[in-house]
């Protein structure tokens, strides 16, 4: 198969999935279990796994143990979502971005395989990465949940090495309950007999849940501040457990909390036995990148914008963050920022409809000179002129704008020029746009 055609039958393969089940979550484990059952049980066959479930960090908490684990020369494959430009960043295999042509061959037989079930769109995604992964030769699997954890599509992995949980936020309240203690029964559901639990920082509420959720399944433990210690030290931190204490490097990744998911990534491959020598596990944690997460633009047609009014590229960020939860991490890190380089700190923001707008743009306040609302480039979005006035109810000046560009535009000249020194322009509110600024952007 050509790589034009095999490119060509991704994508009919996906739009098919995606009429087929057009609903965009649906969960449970029939459909997939039986899918699975079809295709020979791949996900029985995999190497060695760790199961991240949690609000915020899952992306990035992964992308710090890829990176360890692959300094010391481990094939790693990972399952992640959703994906920003090419469906192929969802499986990892080895190391590598399925190509097209095994992507199509693994679709297909899922496609097969469903028969008459009505598997969703992320189902089949989850289906094929098995296949992959049974079949590619590898160390240890990385597996992103993609909605809470009890019900998702991830769980059918019957005995993972780890079960990692995320700090745990409100989001989803539609899916996964209208409270912490609900959500965080929803995330501990991934939490298995015979593994280790770890966690981060956690709301008490959240902490207890898990906690009981371990003790019932006798499943070890490895909890921040009770059985691990994370301390940031000069130019580092360090990583203390039973097992001893390691001085690391900082991440290349931006933000404190970028700090404490390293951290979590190397109390995950401890308490999974994965974990290699100090030195491949600070190489690993400057090595990683996660596209879309406080990202700096230095290239592209918007960068083209800034240049053109400013006479450089300026400081153009980067973020999907969408809840509450990332924003509070976002604020801070834009605060230390300003302590470090004070800049007039202008938010393009789009979000979809079904989250809180105000509760995302609150931590902003006092912070952001300015919000410019846009439209995110997805169906069920905040119009602009209603998302300017959540961000005025929020308490910051908004204005809405006819396009991404446009914003862009009127954030150079207004604060290229106002004495202040050049702005520092942040785009932000969800993935999706994050997603189609990285593809527009190229």
């Amino acid at each position: 198969m050509s790589q034009h055609a095999a490119k060509a039958e991704v994508e009919r393969l996906l739009t098919r999935f995606e009429n087929t089940n057009p609903a965009e979550i649906v969960l449970g484990l029939d459909r997939i279990e039986k899918a699975l059952g079809r295709l020979g049980d791949p996900h029985t066959k995999l190497p060695p796994v760790i199961h991240v479930a949690g609000t915020n960090g899952k992306g990035s908490t992964i992308a710090f143990m890829r990176t360890i684990l692959a300094a010391a020369g481990l094939r790693v494959h990972v399952y992640t979502s959703p994906h920003l430009v090419r469906f192929n960043e969802r499986i990892v295999l080895a190391g590598e971005e399925i190509g097209d042509e095994q992507l199509a061959s693994v679709l297909g037989r899922c496609e097969a395989a469903a028969g008459d079930l009505p598997l969703t769109y992320f189902e089949a995604s989850t289906a094929a990465a098995f296949l992959a992964f049974a079949e590619t030769p590898g160390d240890v699997v990385l597996l992103e949940t993609g909605l809470g954890g009890r019900l998702d599509a991830t769980n059918v992995v019957p005995d993972p090495r780890a079960c990692v949980i995320t700090p745990v936020g409100l989001d989803h309240q539609d899916w996964l309950g209208d409270n912490l203690a609900e959500i965080a029964f929803e995330k501990a559901g991934i939490i298995k007999q015979g593994s280790t639990l770890v966690t981060g920082a956690q709301r008490p509420e959240v902490l207890d849940v898990l906690r009981n959720r371990a003790l019932a399944l006798g499943a070890d433990q490895h909890i921040l501040g009770e059985d691990w210690q994370l301390v940031r030290e000069g130019g580092g931190f360090t990583y203390e457990d039973e097992r001893g204490l390691s001085d690391l490097r900082l991440p290349r990744l931006m933000g404190n909390h970028q700090i404490e998911n390293a951290g979590l990534a190397v109390a995950a491959l401890k308490a999974a036995g994965l974990a290699p020598q100090d030195d491949f596990i600070s190489m690993g944690i400057e090595a990683a990148e996660w596209p879309g997460r406080f990202q700096r633009l230095t290239s592209g047609p918007l960068t083209e914008i800034v240049t053109r009014h400013l006479g450089d590229p300026g400081e153009l960020w980067l973020d999907g963050g969408h809840n509450a939860h990332a924003a509070r991490a976002l604020a801070r890190t834009l605060a230390d920022l300003d302590d470090r380089s004070p800049r007039p700190v202008v938010l393009i923001v789009g979000m979809q409809k079904n989250k809180d707008a105000q509760d995302f743009l609150s931590p902003f306040e006092g912070l952001a000179s300015t919000v410019l609302t846009v439209k995110a480039d997805k169906s069920g979005v905040w119009e602009p002129e209603a998302l300017a006035e959540e961000a005025r109810k929020a308490g910051l000046p908004a204005q809405p704008m006819p396009s991404l560009d446009a914003a862009l535009e009127h954030a150079v000249k207004a604060y290229g020029r106002s004495g202040e020194g050049q702005p520092r322009i942040l785009i932000c509110g969800s993935l999706y746009l994050a997603g189609e600024v990285l593809k527009n952007n190229c």
